[in-house]
């Protein structure tokens, strides 16, 4: 008797061993649940691009836009930034805007400044980051420089790009005194000294779409 007590202990003991084994199986062969990520991506036809640039000695701005920008080389990222890095842009100087109610101005700019200019259809350039710096490198007159930008975020999907590009850096001055020419008495100021800037500010506000 006692002996039969002891095969049954030994075959309960042998099977309860086993099924956990079993299912120490299974849960080992259980695929491991992904955590979910967001990913950005850019919404189409949302970029605005805006400028200031600036005339007479006391530097008065005159603001203005690209209507047009055509992006590409965009993937999905983890933030924006990704998104962005590495992707092209191109801006035809023909989408210039800015909102003179004379109708003059915008073809001043696009025949004197732009025109004075080579290759004077496009400006392009690439977008760039380096861990939480971006920058852009643009095309202009034939000549590529870098232009460092401010990032900053309006809500989660929609951020702003701002830096000021030094016109002198591709070799522009000569586009700028052609413009100056042209519009001397518009950029005279009570000094009675006529002046366009190099310096112009530039924006763009991007939005993001989250998934």
């Amino acid at each position: 008797m006692k002996k039969t007590l002891l095969i049954l202990s030994l075959a309960v003991a042998t099977l309860s061993y086993s099924c956990k084994e079993e299912k120490k199986e299974k849960k080992a062969e259980e695929p491991a649940k992904m955590e979910h990520k967001s990913m950005y991506s850019l919404v189409s036809d949302s970029t605005k691009v805006s400028f200031v640039a600036y005339k007479t000695t006391e530097k008065l701005p005159v603001g203005g836009e690209f209507k047009s920008i055509k992006i590409t080389e965009l993937s999905e990222g983890e933030t924006p930034l990704e998104v962005l890095n590495g992707s092209k842009f191109s801006i035809p100087v023909s989408s210039l805007f800015t909102n003179d109610a004379t109708g003059t101005r915008d073809p001043k700019i696009t025949e004197f400044f732009f025109g004075a200019m080579k290759d004077t259809e496009l400006i392009s350039g690439t977008f760039k980051v380096d861990g939480e710096n971006a920058s852009i490198d643009v095309t202009l007159n034939g000549e590529t420089a870098n232009i460092p930008l401010d990032v900053t975020s309006n809500s989660e999907n929609i951020y702003t790009f701002s830096g000021v590009m030094d016109l002198k850096k591709w070799n522009a001055s000569d586009a700028v005194a052609s413009l100056n020419k042209v519009c001397e008495a518009l950029h005279t100021g009570p000094d009675g000294v006529s002046k366009t800037w190099d310096e112009v500010a530039i924006k763009a506000d991007v939005l993001f779409a989250k998934n």
